[in-house]
């Protein structure tokens, strides 16, 4: 066996975020984090079906690691950080500084996601936790 295949590790293809609602869930983040979708997952016209909406979403993440969405019948949201219903899976994204943690906060917030915690004045790593639209907790934090 050569060193390389002992060595070999899987590698990360995407993270999934089961979902209620895919297409939804998926045009939060893509407008949120500037992602496109994968060929064939764009959303349709308006009045059009949405075939792929109904079940499995992907975002394409240059550089980075993709993101897709699953469609579930239900999903009870997190209640972190009270006890109840853990993370589960949370995703962390880092900014530049502190003006652009405040811009992409107001950012989120537009975009649909609730403010879970704010430690923005934090000096060591000013960092926001939000919940999306579906109840998956976020992390904005100077990085």
């Amino acid at each position: 066996m050569t060193e390389e295949r002992a060595t070999a590790v899987p590698t990360i293809r995407q993270v999934v975020l089961d979902t209620t609602d895919a297409r939804g869930l998926a045009e939060f983040y893509r407008e949120l984090f500037g992602l496109a979708y994968r060929a064939g997952d764009e959303a349709p016209r308006p009045g059009a079906p949405d075939p792929r909406g109904a079940d499995w979403l992907v975002l394409r993440n240059p550089g980075g690691v993709p993101l897709a969405f699953q469609q579930v019948p239900s999903l009870p949201p997190s209640t972190w950080p009270d006890d109840g219903v853990p993370q589960q899976l949370h995703l962390d994204a880092t900014v530049p500084d502190v003006a652009e943690l405040d811009r992409q906060h107001e950012r989120a917030l537009a975009l649909g996601a609730r403010l879970l915690l704010d430690r923005s004045d934090d000096p060591e790593e000013p960092l926001r936790v939000y919940a999306d639209p579906a109840g998956h907790p976020f992390c904005l934090f100077v990085g």
